[in-house]
């Protein structure tokens, strides 16, 4: 894996995508925004910023190898020109989450939910990246 590369997404009224909608599955939601604004790399937060979440490229945790060459080998880059759309989704784990081991959070995300299998339909209709979330000091 590359080096970790940090992204800033600051929803505010400003940025390169126009944000449709902003619904809370669980827990508290983000504040409305009409626009969201990604920078890779170190970044100031935008004056117009309502929220800001900010983390690290990460490698897929719950894979096994043969999903993840599944996932390379499907998966278009981002920034392409045909890619209109995107999905934030922000997760906040619990700290009961990560006491479970590595074997019970993957026996939950894909033998459970079927996460990682569902994922790979929608490829690559939609391009990935996943991050690790920095957290405030």
């Amino acid at each position: 894996m590359a080096a970790p590369l940090l992204v800033t997404f600051a929803g505010g009224s400003d940025g390169q995508w126009r944000v449709e909608s902003i619904a809370a599955v669980r827990g508290g939601g983000l504040p409305d925004a009409s626009h969201l604004a990604v920078v890779d790399g170190p970044a100031d937060i935008p004056a117009t910023a309502a929220w800001v979440l900010r983390g690290v490229t990460s490698n897929e945790r719950y894979v096994n190898r043969a999903e993840r060459e599944h996932l390379l080998a499907k998966q278009p880059p981002l920034g392409r020109p045909e890619a209109t759309r995107a999905a934030l989704i922000p997760i906040r784990k619990s700290d009961a989450w990560w006491e479970l081991t590595q074997a019970d959070r993957r026996e939950i995300f894909e033998e459970r939910s079927r996460h990682i299998g569902m994922g790979l339909e929608y490829l690559p209709a939609v391009a990935r990246r996943l991050l690790q979330p920095l957290l405030a000091a």
